[in-house]
């Protein structure tokens, strides 16, 4: 395959108050990369848009740095090698890198990972078998201490990370699985396709009340991407030596005036563990989550919803429904 001579990409036009909108992101028409010693010429095939990304879009300090104003993007992609000038890699081998938001990347073969598209589609490896469903299993496993016969609450149950976490809970034995979604669909979904035991629509009513009534013996367990609101009721539902692997907190990312947790000293009485965490600190569960994961995927024990938006021009209008919770899934974009 011979690479054009431009491509396009998405750069950060200005920094976002609030929810992000169209007019804060640009694409530009760019020449295609030249790629040096060790390096890979890749043409995306798929891109993800994922949560984090939008801290990433605040200026100051955090465990990522900012993207750059008038810069592009960046965040995981899978795509197919046009050029290589790096050993063990060559023209036609697909890789899952962290240069997404363009067209074509110059990647450092370092950063590269080969990819069997046979195995798996592209997507999967930036979902279910990347990094949401790596963060799923290592914050269920290694930071909540998951247990056969817990109750399990999984908040933002329908995205990417909750639709795995809540049935690894179920595989790997809890006694009852919960998640929260913010449609009846999702509701269905989570029940019917996903395992669940129960899920509840956030916008019904007071979370706290919803999660008390779908889990009466209480919660052991809370698998926390929401923070607000859900960590509150989680505090409230919470049974002596709960453990909370707290993820993210999407519903204070477009606030300036963040909710938090109104019930904290309940951790006191209670014991609890509220554990942050970044999944870059778990890789020695990488292997294990790849065989068992990736098990339940092929024997179709572990289902998965991908949501897509085809077009790289489209990058920015997935990137805001997926913070607006428009998504079924994993949030991706093809190219």
């Amino acid at each position: 395959m011979t690479a054009p001579s431009t491509a396009r990409e998405i750069r950060l036009a200005s920094r976002p108050v609030g929810y992000p909108t169209a007019a804060d992101f640009e694409l530009v028409e760019v020449p295609v990369p030249t790629p040096g010693d060790g390096q890979l010429l890749v043409r995306n095939l798929v891109m993800s848009v994922d949560p984090y990304m939008r801290g990433r879009m605040n200026a100051g300090e955090s465990y990522v740095p900012p993207f750059g104003l008038g810069e592009v993007l960046d965040g995981g992609a899978v795509g197919e090698v046009v050029a290589s000038r790096a050993p063990g890699f060559a023209a036609g081998d697909v890789v899952l890198h962290g240069a997404g938001w363009r067209e074509y990347a110059a990647v450092d073969a370092s950063s590269a990972v080969r990819v069997d598209p046979d195995a798996a589609p592209p997507g999967a490896y930036l979902g279910v078998l990347g990094m949401p469903g790596m963060t799923a299993y290592a914050g269920l496993l290694d930071v909540a201490g998951l247990r056969e016969g817990d109750v399990v609450f999984v908040s933002g149950a329908a995205g990417a990370v909750g639709q795995v976490a809540g049935q690894v809970a179920r595989l790997r034995g809890a006694k009852r699985v919960i998640g929260s979604a913010g449609s009846a669909a999702k509701v269905k979904h989570l029940v019917e396709e996903l395992g669940f035991d129960a899920a509840f629509d956030y916008h019904d009513g007071p979370v706290a009340d919803l999660l008390a009534a779908a889990a009466p013996e209480g919660v052991d367990v809370y698998f926390d991407n929401v923070g607000g609101e859900h960590l509150d009721a989680a505090l409230l539902s919470f049974n002596p030596h709960g453990r909370a692997a707290l993820c993210g907190a999407i519903s204070n990312y477009n606030t300036p005036d963040p909710v938090g947790p109104r019930h904290l000293g309940l951790a006191v009485g209670k014991r609890l563990t509220l554990r942050g965490f970044l999944v870059r600190d778990h890789e020695h569960l990488r292997e294990r989550f790849t065989r068992e994961v990736g098990g339940w995927v092929a024997d179709g024990s572990l289902r998965y919803r991908e949501t897509v938006t085809e077009g790289i021009e489209r990058a920015p209008e997935a990137f805001i429904g997926m913070l607006r919770g428009e998504n079924l899934g994993k949030a991706l974009v093809t190219l």
